[in-house]
């Protein structure tokens, strides 16, 4: 679940002064393109999909690549370790694959495209039954996905983000059209900081008690490169293991006894180091 939940690369950028005299000024040289295809690499102190702990509040690695044609197409995959009981029941790996097409007029900026979230190895069938979901009891056979659709803009250095899904929502039935709206924002300080901010809110189709905002404030460090990051994460997801029924976002580790529980979305601060090469 790739989201936006990775940290914000930001780098100041420095200019010379160039020592020609009138007469004889150069045309300006063209800019340069960048890489057509790059990859990236991450380790998170935890991995949160839209504010909920994928990985029982423990370490993550995660990687992919991205490849981008000069008329705004773009195709990536990305890939991260997850835990069985955040609903993947027989699965520890997320596997990512996107593609849309992202272009930018001055200040302004536009990105539509699709998104389909794959965990091999799971059979959903042991993950239904979700509190408050009328659609409890139906079954749906196979590994868990999501497939989304999502249209996005910018400006400077706000954006916003749509996503609705095609499907059942990470196959719990009666789910489709489910959706995601994320607003974002990312803010150079210089000297290689930045700042990033977002909020974000789910609401899923036929099962409010699914529904809830997320929120993010963080800070990073460039280093020749490599990106330091801090982030805040908090929700008002219910998430709380102490009450009966349990709630939707009371995630459970499989690998260890039935009685090891904890609440997905509470507040938490996530360190990472990454780097896009």
């Amino acid at each position: 679940m790739r989201k936006l939940l990775l940290s914000a690369a930001v780098s100041a950028t420095f200019s010379f002064p160039l020592m020609v005299s009138a007469q004889t000024a150069p045309a300006p040289a063209p800019a340069a393109e960048p890489p057509a295809l790059t990859g990236n690499f991450g380790v998170f102190s935890e991995y949160r999909f839209r504010g909920i702990s994928q990985t029982f509040k423990k370490p993550a690695i995660q990687g992919g690549f991205d490849y981008a044609h000069s008329s705004g197409a773009y195709v990536g995959n990305w890939n991260s370790n997850v835990n069985s009981g955040a609903g993947y029941p027989g699965g520890n790996l997320e596997m990512d694959l996107y593609g849309g097409w992202k272009k930018t007029w001055g200040d302004w900026g536009m990105d539509v495209g699709g998104i389909y979230y794959y965990y091999p190895g799971t059979d959903s069938n042991t993950t239904l039954g979700l509190i408050g979901n009328p659609k409890t009891g139906a079954t749906h056979t196979g590994a868990v996905n999501n497939k989304e659709l999502y249209i996005g803009g910018s400006w400077k250095f706000l954006s916003v983000k749509y996503y609705n899904s095609m499907g059942d929502y990470f196959s719990v039935p009666g789910t489709k059209n489910s959706n995601y709206l994320d607003v974002s924002g990312t803010y150079d300080l210089g000297g290689g900081w930045g700042t990033v901010a977002h909020v974000g809110s789910l609401k899923v189709k036929n099962f409010s008690n699914g529904n809830y905002i997320d929120w993010k404030l963080g800070v990073t460090k460039d280093l020749s490169g490599w990106i330091l990051g801090a982030s805040y994460i908090t929700t008002n997801a219910k998430g709380s293991c102490g009450t009966t029924p349990t709630e939707p976002y009371c995630f459970g580790n499989d690998s260890a006894a039935a009685s090891s529980t904890k609440n997905a979305g509470n507040s938490t601060i996530v360190l990472s180091v990454s780097k896009t090469f």
